[in-house]
C-alpha cells in the first residue's frame, strides 16, 4: 500500500481535529493540490509536522474526507473495515433477533467509525450507500466484511454521489442473490413493501421507527390525523393500525399514491376508507382552512429542502410558516407532530420555531415529548451534525 498523503491542517483547525472531530473540511486544508486522487489515505498534520489523523480523501459537499483513526500505525486495510463492520453488527444484536422489526440501520457512517459509508438490513439484504468516490474505492473491502460478518442473502448499493451529491442511475444489485420485490420487512410489527433496486429510495426512512411506534402506540387511537408531506404513507400507516378514526395523506410526488396504497394494503387496512391526495402541501393547507377542516393530529415531516411550481421550502428559514398553517387547522387538545432532518441546526433551535409559531398564531402549547435518531443510527459524540433527527410532539392547548 503506497505511503499516506501528508496534508497540513490549518493553524485554526488543529484543535478541532485534536478533539476528534471526524469530518475532513476543504476550510481547513491548507495544501490542498496535494489532494489527486479520491480514496487515498492521508495523513492529517499540524503546521509544524506533528500527527493529528489519518483518513482518506472524498468529496463530499463542503467535506474533503473523513478521520479513519487517530492512530498513526494504524493501517487501513481488509482487516480494519471488517472490525468496524463486525462491531456494528454486534451492537445491532437486539435488533437483529426482534422477529417483529427486520429492517434497521447496521452501520452509520462516523457514528461507527466510517464517515461516508452507510448500511442498511432489509430481511437478510444489506444496502450500501456511498456518499463519495473516495469511499466507493473501499468498495471490496465493505462487501468482503459483509460477506465474512454478516452472512447476507444479498447486496445491494446506492452511489450518491454524482457532480451534483445526487444518486446515480444504476442496476444497484450488486453479489448474492437477487431480491423479488416488493420484499415485506416488518418494524415493530407494521410492514413495509421495500424495492432496493428501484431508484435512491427503497419506500420507507428507517430513522422514525421510534416516532411511528410512538404514533400508534400512544396517540392514535380515535383521532382524525393529517400526514403531510406523506411519501409513501408510513406514518399514516402507524396511525390507522392504531385506531385512528380515518387518515389524510398528502403529498406532491405522482407516485406517492400508488405506494401508499400498498403500504395499507399489506397491512391489511381498506385504503379506500382513508384519503390519499396528491397535491402540493402548502395548496392543502389553503383548502383546509377554506373548507374548516379540522385535526385532531397533524404530522410534520419535510424535505429539508423541497420545490414545487410555486413554492420554495427550506427547513431552517420557512418551517415557523409551516407550523403555524398547521396549527390553524389542528383542532384544541390535538397534537402535531413536528419533525425535520435538517442538519444545520439543532433541537434548541427547532424549539425556538415552535416558540415563534403559536406566539405569532396568539395560540399556547406544550411539549409531550421529542426524538432524535433511534439506537441503530449511532452516532458520535464528537459530530453533533449527525445527529440530525429533531421531532417534537406538541399538544396545541385552547
Amino acid at each position: 500500500m503506497s505511503k499516506p498523503t501528508r496534508v497540513q491542517v490549518k493553524k485554526d483547525f488543529t484543535k478541532i481535529f485534536r478533539s476528534r472531530y471526524p469530518l475532513i473540511n476543504n476550510d481547513a486544508i491548507q495544501n490542498p493540490d496535494v489532494l489527486k486522487e479520491e480514496g487515498n489515505i492521508i495523513d492529517l498534520v499540524d503546521e509544524k509536522g506533528n500527527f493529528l489523523a489519518k483518513g482518506y480523501y472524498g468529496i463530499q459537499n463542503k467535506g474533503r474526507g473523513w478521520v479513519l483513526s487517530f492512530n498513526q500505525n494504524e493501517v487501513i486495510d481488509q482487516a480494519f473495515f471488517e472490525k468496524k463492520i463486525k462491531v456494528a453488527l454486534t451492537e445491532r444484536k437486539a435488533l437483529f433477533e426482534d422477529p417483529d422489526t427486520t429492517a434497521f440501520r447496521v452501520f452509520n457512517g462516523g457514528g461507527d467509525g466510517i464517515g461516508g459509508l452507510i448500511i442498511d438490513y432489509y430481511d437478510g439484504y444489506y444496502v450500501m450507500s456511498w456518499y463519495s468516490e473516495g469511499i466507493y474505492k473501499f468498495k471490496e473491502y465493505v462487501i468482503q466484511s459483509l460477506t465474512n460478518a454478516g452472512d447476507p442473502r444479498g447486496i445491494y448499493e446506492k452511489k450518491r454521489f454524482d457532480s451534483k451529491g445526487t444518486y446515480i442511475e444504476d442496476d444497484d444489485f450488486v453479489t448474492g442473490e437477487r431480491a423479488s420485490f416488493p420484499l415485506i420487512v416488518k418494524e415493530n410489527g407494521i410492514k413495509f413493501a421495500i424495492y432496493l433496486n428501484d431508484g435512491a429510495m427503497v419506500g420507507v426512512f428507517l430513522d422514525q421507527r421510534d416516532v411511528r411506534q410512538t404514533i400508534r402506540d400512544k396517540y392514535a387511537n380515535g383521532k382524525s390525523v393529517l400526514n403531510t408531506f406523506s411519501y409513501t404513507g408510513a406514518f399514516s400507516v402507524a396511525a390507522a393500525l392504531g385506531g385512528a378514526t380515518k387518515t389524510t395523506s398528502v403529498d406532491l410526488a405522482n407516485r406517492s399514491k400508488a405506494k401508499t396504497i400498498e403500504h395499507f394494503s399489506i397491512n391489511e387496512i381498506d385504503y379506500e376508507a382513508q384519503d390519499i391526495i396528491v397535491e402540493d402541501v402548502f395548496h392543502y393547507f389553503k383548502y383546509a382552512v377554506k373548507k374548516q377542516l379540522a385535526f385532531d393530529m397533524v404530522i410534520l415531516d419535510p424535505p429539508s429542502f423541497a420545490r414545487s411550481k410555486k413554492h420554495t421550502f427550506s427547513a431552517g428559514k420557512d418551517y415557523p410558516e409551516l407550523l403555524k398553517q398547521a396549527i390553524s387547522i389542528t383542532n384544541n387538545n390535538g397534537v402535531i407532530v413536528a419533525s425535520t432532518n435538517c442538519s444545520t441546526f439543532g433541537m434548541k433551535k427547532f424549539k425556538s420555531f415552535i416558540e415563534k409559531a403559536f406566539k405569532e398564531t396568539g395560540g399556547k402549547y406544550s411539549i409531550l415529548e421529542e426524538y432524535s435518531l433511534p439506537s441503530d443510527f449511532k452516532t458520535s459524540k464528537d459530530f453533533k451534525e449527525g445527529n440530525y433527527l429533531k421531532v417534537v410532539f406538541i399538544k396545541k392547548i385552547n
